[in-house]
């Protein structure tokens, strides 16, 4: 039977087509695994550690814009807030000054309306002072005074100036352990108001204590509504955070939107506290990088620092991540004069305090109160992607590392919002 050249030419195009077709599919899923590799493991370099075998860039998450995961939904605040001040009301008054950085503003201001509450006695809006001698500004340099005196009403009154009547002479100087309980107001505080009158409180932290409590009393409602619903920046400083978040955002196109902070304070890093402690407490500029790696982010991952302004120890971390920013680098230049070059540091603490409550990602390089109170504040909103640096062997999954605050639910945010 004769051969019609039309049908040969035909076969033979299609099993061209079907050739070039599979190469076609062969070569695609070649340059996808070598840029996944890539984006998985590490740079050009000696990082030994930062495994980027097929199996890794097969099972990470999300690998092409990293582990990134949906808040959840926002909790519900569980305490109950008093339908007015109860007990006897004292003609005294409570003063006090928040002191260094807004991590600690948190916990200060709850031990102090607890106090007055007790006391009967009226809460004076606190000032605020930095680490240096002289270093002094008003609540609402920083805070809305509003918001704050609003959210006390029927709880305790606030006085928004000192009473001239008040003066070091007839003020005791009394300190308060954080999370003060009643007993302990009871025992040390209130014979010293009873016969001063008036005093003024010097919170202590005689350890970082954020575990949730078990047992709930009218103490600890107060403690909750003082700890998540009274302090919000002024609005002219949480336009400022607004506005580095919307450029973060911006930058992170690649990853939806979505962005990391990283609290890595470079002095914080060489004190020698942290440098000798006796557990793995502290993670360098290389570690945090290494990190992020291994748990699946990539190299266009934007990641904001608090580390104010660039420091050569950051290269490190750049060189993964180049989109690695800090306040001067993300800032507007209009607002770096008064909150980034100005003579006090309190409003960089409290900018990087917010971004790190409201990012995508949050990874504490360094222990302490920073993350413990930055940590309540993101569980409270439901953003409880809080990654938290550690050796484990062989993981690659971020859901090892997610903070124990969080996986155990044993913040004291969870015994405030449920």
């Amino acid at each position: 039977m004769a051969v019609d050249p039309r049908q040969v030419l035909a076969g033979f195009l299609t099993v061209t087509m079907f050739v070039m077709l599979g190469n076609m599919i062969k070569r695609d899923h070649f340059d996808t695994t070598v840029e996944v590799a890539n984006h998985s493991g590490s740079p050009s370099g000696n990082y030994d550690d930062v495994e980027t075998t097929e199996h890794t860039t097969v099972t990470l998450p999300g690998v092409r814009n990293g582990p990134w995961k949906e808040d959840v939904l926002n909790l519900k605040p569980c305490w109950t807030k008093p339908d007015s001040e109860e007990g006897q009301q004292s003609e005294g008054f409570v003063t006090f000054s928040l002191t260094n950085g807004p991590e600690y503003h948190v916990s200060q201001i709850a031990d102090a309306v607890v106090v007055a509450r007790y006391l009967g006695a009226t809460l004076v809006l606190p000032d605020v002072r930095g680490s240096k001698p002289g270093d002094k500004r008003n609540f609402g340099d920083i805070y809305d005074v509003e918001k704050f005196v609003k959210s006390l009403n029927g709880v305790v009154r606030v006085a928004k100036y000192q009473p001239g009547e008040i003066s070091a002479r007839n003020l005791a100087v009394v300190r308060v352990p954080n999370r003060v309980t009643g007993n302990h107001i009871a025992e040390h505080i209130e014979p010293i108001f009873s016969r001063k009158g008036n005093i003024r409180l010097a919170t202590y932290f005689p350890s970082v204590n954020m575990r949730k409590t078990e047992h709930k009393s009218i103490i600890d409602s107060v403690a909750c509504l003082a700890m998540f619903g009274t302090l919000e920046l002024k609005p002219e400083v949480r336009e400022v955070v607004d506005s580095i978040i919307e450029r973060l955002r911006t930058l992170s196109r690649k990853s939806d939107g979505q962005f990391i902070a990283v609290d890595l304070r470079v002095e914080m890093l060489e004190k020698k506290g942290c440098q000798e402690s006796s557990t793995k407490s502290c993670y360098s500029p290389e570690e945090v990088a290494l990190f992020l790696r291994k748990i699946g982010f990539n190299k266009d991952t934007t990641v904001y620092l608090t580390q104010s302004r660039w420091d050569s120890s950051l290269d490190a971390l750049k060189d993964f991540f180049p989109k690695t920013y800090t306040k001067e680098g993300i800032m507007p230049e209009d607002k770096k004069a008064k909150y980034l070059n100005s003579e006090t540091s309190e409003f960089e603490k409290a900018i990087d305090f917010y971004i790190c409550s409201e990012s995508d990602v949050f990874v504490p390089a360094i222990s302490g109160l920073f993350y413990a109170n930055v940590a309540g504040k993101r569980i409270a909103s439901g953003r409880t992607q809080i990654l938290v640096p550690a050796n484990v062997p062989g993981s690659t999954s971020a859901a090892d590392f997610i903070s124990p605050y969080v996986s155990k639910k044993n913040h004291l945010a969870y015994s405030c919002f449920c």
